[in-house]
Order: C-alpha cells, then structure tokens, then sequence
C-alpha cells in the first residue's frame, strides 16, 4: 500500500472529534494538537454551526466551550444529550466556580477542564472517554453497588439519589471498583486498570483519587464503604 493509500486509512479510522470553540488562536492549537496524535477534528467557531453539525453529522466526542456566541454551551450541550445520550462532550470553559462545573456535569459532560490547561491533559482525557465508551458497548448501563449508583451513558454519580459531580478519573475509579465489589484490589492492578501505568512505587496517585471519592461520596452518619487493606490496597463495600 503506498505512503498516500496508508495516510488515507489512517485518517478514515481515526476517532472524529467535533471541536467547538469561539477563540480562533485556540481552536487552531487545539485542532493541530490532536490532529496529531491521531485524531480526526473539525472546528467550528460558534454555538449555532456547533450545535448544527453536532446533531446533524457523526462524530465519537465533542469538545465543547461553554462561553460561545450565538448559542451557549450548555444549551448545545442539552441539545446533544436530548439527540444522541451515547455521545461523550468534554466541556472547556474560562470559569472554575464549582457552580459552573456542577451545570456542566449535571447537563450531562462526562468531564470539565478549566482553561488554561495542557493540550496533554486535554489529550489524555479525549483518550479516556473514547476508552469507556468503546468498553461500554453492549454492556450494561447501570452500575450500582449499594446506594450508590453509575450512569456509564450519561456519566452521572449519585449516592442515594444526589447528583456527585466526578473527574474523568474519579468516574473511572468508581467504575473499577464497583465491578469488582466487595473484592480486594491492590495499588497495583488499580494504578493499571484506571491510569494504565505498570506498577511504580513512587505514586500515591490512587490512594489520592480514594480520598478524593471518600470526601465526595461521604455523607453524615453514611460514610463511604471504600475500605483499606493494609499493606494490599482497597476495597468497595464488604467482603473477604
């Protein structure tokens, strides 16, 4: 197969990322960025063209300012969710307050950077939603282990019917430790399973992301049942 025939492939195969965001400076870094690692993007600068090729067009991500003109994010981001629920957004936005985040994430983003931020961790969080997603297919929803429960489509948390707003990687640790419920999981097969690292004594990566889901899933006189081993790892709810 020639050089060109090869580039040809490629891109056909490449994940199709639908880019919106009204800064042209910004878009232009962004496309380039992941126009090379791989990744096939088309940018628009507007909330109406955004919504437009959204809704009408395939794509298996969208990366989605908040801030637009036209049309606001999180309205493109309702329209999405109401037209196509499968479909990961990653939501950008200039504004940090927790408030802002909660609306994205309760409008249904499966994650939230605040500008500024890397292109490798924009990056490396398009490649994990894209990851979820492909194991997701044919597999169930719904993931429940006591009164917690994971909505994988919508990417939502909740503990006894209230919303918690959760990190790409807070999701993925949840997701984790649910599927192997009342298992005891080490440091290690977790630091593989979630961040895809071999084993590394130096991090304290994943007991860092339990404390971060201890305080956002605990709840007065209900504390998280995310157990410590000693000297092994962790453990969701009861068990051996």
């Amino acid at each position: 197969m020639s050089d060109l025939a090869q580039a040809a492939a490629r891109q056909t195969l490449a994940p199709k990322i639908l880019l919106v965001e009204d800064e042209p400076g910004i878009a232009d870094f962004l496309m380039r960025g992941m126009h090379a690692e791989g990744f096939a993007v088309t940018a628009v600068l507007d909330g109406v063209e955004g919504q437009r090729r959204a809704l009408q067009e395939s794509f298996d991500m969208i990366v989605l300012d908040l801030m637009l003109p036209g049309i606001g994010g999180l309205e493109v981001l309702a329209k999405v969710r109401e037209a196509k629920p499968a479909m990961p957004v990653i939501v950008l936005t200039a504004r940090g307050e927790i408030e802002d985040r909660v609306a994205g994430l309760d409008a249904g983003a499966v994650d939230y950077l605040v500008k500024p931020f890397s292109l490798a961790e924009l990056l490396a969080r398009v490649r994990a939603q894209l990851r979820v997603a492909a194991q997701g297919s044919g597999q169930p929803t719904i993931l429940s282990a006591g009164d917690i429960e994971l909505n994988l489509l919508t990417r939502k948390a909740r503990r006894a019917g209230q919303v918690v707003p959760l990190s790409t990687t807070e999701f993925e640790l949840l997701v984790y430790l649910i599927r192997h419920h009342g298992h005891v999981l080490t440091r290690e097969q977790i630091l593989s399973a979630v961040w895809g690292y071999e084993h590394d004594p130096a991090t304290n990566v994943v007991d860092v992301y339990v404390g971060y889901l201890r305080r956002k899933l605990d709840r007065p006189h209900s504390p998280v049942p995310i157990a410590t081993v000693r000297g092994v790892g962790y453990r969701l709810g009861t068990g051996s």
